[in-house]
């Protein structure tokens, strides 16, 4: 089968069953989102996307109820864009009749379609009118007892996501003399590793020169402190990606933060990089004793 063009997630379904919160959860996986944009815009926007030269691979779109005029030209929207070598997954939302009510009651917002009648009617027309496009959705998620957290492992699994390609680290040296970083997720100590503070001919230089890095690797300790941080990592990722975060900030301290631990941020970062992850670096306190 020929690969897609683009990534198009299209969500739409029931309103009050959880559109609002499945844009948000695809913006933070780094689609461009769109929400309530018109059927009749999509071949557009998808043509933009694809004259863009790749900077726009990931789209996520809502169309719903406040757009109705616009289901009539569903399917010749779609039929444009596959001519134009773009599949789209729809994703339909939906959700009891009770639970929707009550999510109405509780948010105090009327029903788009409030012009029908009671909230009741209004649901039962919603249902009614997007019917067709129930028909023809890839997926068909039930939110009635669907937690925010678990909606987004789902929409994840179905838009077959890959957190190593969203994944951003913030990595941050720093001297614990100087005081604890305040927004770090984990906090990591590498006081334990030899000091090249005490190496006159290191004294002077810092963790990111060669000299530096290589003599604290010779710590025998610093390979296999690597190894097991490379593997809580590994493990915590998909504990992140499923609570919906998707960028982990690790600080980690030696005494000055000039040497030690400026030296294992850059190594941790370069072994990072090669297994694909996005990776930013801040040497907080490496300037401050020179």
């Amino acid at each position: 089968m020929e690969e897609s063009l683009l990534n198009l997630i299209i969500i739409t379904g029931f309103s009050g069953a959880g559109k609002s919160l499945a844009i948000r959860c695809y913006e933070d996986m780094g689609y461009f989102c769109i929400d309530n944009l018109p059927v009749t815009l999509i071949p557009k926007l998808v043509e933009l996307c694809i004259q863009s030269s790749g900077k726009i691979k990931d789209v996520a779109l809502v169309i719903d109820i406040r757009g109705k005029e616009f289901f009539d030209s569903l399917k010749n929207s779609l039929d444009t864009i596959h001519k134009m070598g773009v599949k789209e997954k729809i994703i339909f939302l939906e959700a009891s009749e009770d639970v929707l009510v009550r999510r109405y009651k509780e948010s105090r917002r009327p029903h788009p379609l409030s012009e029908f009648g009671s909230l009741i009617e209004s649901i039962r027309e919603e249902k009614r009118i997007l019917q067709p496009i129930r028909e023809v959705a890839d997926y068909i998620v039930d939110t009635s007892r669907t937690p925010p957290t678990q909606l987004k492992e789902v929409l994840q699994k179905l838009s077959l996501f890959k957190a190593k390609e969203t994944m951003v680290f913030n990595i941050e040296s720093f001297g614990y003399k100087y005081g604890l970083p305040l927004d770090a997720d984990l906090l990591l100590d590498v006081r334990f590793l030899n000091n090249p503070f005490y190496e006159p001919e290191l004294r002077l230089k810092s963790g990111l020169d060669k000299e530096v890095k290589d003599y604290v690797m010779q710590d025998t300790s610093a390979e296999r402190f690597l190894e097991k941080v490379e593997d809580f990592i590994e493990f915590l990722i998909p504990q992140y990606a499923r609570l919906g975060k998707y960028q982990i900030t690790i600080a980690i301290g030696c005494t000055g933060g000039r040497h030690r631990s400026p030296a294992i941020v850059e190594i941790l970062k370069e072994r990072l990089e090669e297994k694909g992850y996005k990776v930013i670096v801040h040497h907080r306190d490496i300037e401050a004793e020179k």
